[in-house]
């Protein structure tokens, strides 16, 4: 998908060209990974604008009643996709797992439906964050973006750097003891709720050396970002190129690109769960 997935950052990439000017967030970094994923689950040209739209919606509402709204427009517009696609199949991801369940697997019609949901969600949200952070944090380091600038191998260990130092996620998923645990001298009963965080832990002093200094030449490149175990994240890979086309796009052809507003004058969208930027204004004049 690394062909796709340049073209479509490269027309994304177009708005800067034209104005010179652009918000980064509602007009690349957002739109970029729902359109690959548009394309992995077969969303036809037409349906994207409305389906990005109730996307959207759902992750940013202005009120708490368009979360309900948005969730049960994506849910009704899956239902009519997977109708589609048994009826006409494609080469798409929806259609593969239509035709595994229609060879007799597990999956049912809801968990279709919900599994294509998931995929939306998963190979959406934290992406989009970490384009939008991660050009910022590069943008705040102009020594190592200079670096990368002239020696693009350098992208890699960037990204991976990105997903330590900006990863949007606080917490991650909560987890429940089905025994009692000891953990740090405290004991945790059976089904209790467990947090995990994230960012502390990508921060901690015991692990990487001066880990508040953000460093693409970092050694230990490990990190939390996409998981661990049984529950390692299925579209990592997706993720890193998106990650690092959109990246590699934007630094390639805009050589003076930099922030349009002062830093402290960003604003961001911030919850329990994830620190992410609400707008990115940039320009390359």
């Amino acid at each position: 998908m690394r062909a796709a997935a340049g073209r479509l950052a490269g027309r994304l990439a177009t708005v800067l060209d034209r104005d010179g000017r652009a918000d980064l967030v509602a007009e690349f970094a957002n739109p970029l990974p729902l359109l690959v994923i548009g394309d992995l689950l077969g969303i036809p040209e037409a349906d994207r604008g409305p389906f990005s739209s109730a996307v959207s919606t759902m992750f940013a509402p202005e009120h708490p009643g368009q979360v309900a709204e948005a969730v049960d427009r994506i849910h009704r517009f899956l239902l009519g996709l997977v109708a589609a696609r048994r009826a006409e199949p494609g080469d798409d991801l929806l259609s593969a797992l239509i035709a595994a369940r229609d060879e007799g697997d597990r999956l049912g019609k809801d968990e279709l439906v919900s599994l294509a949901f998931l995929i939306l969600m998963a190979g959406s949200e934290n992406t989009q964050h970490l384009i939008s952070s991660g050009l910022l944090t590069l943008l705040g380091h102009p020594a190592q973006l200079a670096e990368v600038r002239a020696d693009p191998s350098l992208l890699p260990d960037a990204v991976e750097e990105l997903l330590r130092y900006a990863h949007p996620n606080q917490m991650a998923i909560r987890r429940f003891p089905t025994e009692a645990v000891d953990i740090g001298g405290v004991r945790i009963p059976p089904g209790d709720t467990v947090l995990l965080c994230l960012a502390s832990a990508h921060r901690d002093p015991a692990r990487y050396p001066d880990p508040d200094r953000f460093d693409i030449h970092r050694v230990d490149k490990s990190h939390l970002a996409l998981g661990q175990g049984f529950h390692y994240c299925l579209g990592a890979a997706l993720a890193r190129t998106e990650i690092r086309i959109a990246l590699e796009t934007l630094l390639r052809r805009f050589p003076r690109l930099a922030l349009a507003v002062p830093e402290d004058d960003l604003r961001w969208r911030a919850s329990f769960r994830s620190h992410a930027l609400r707008e990115l204004p940039v320009t390359d004049r």
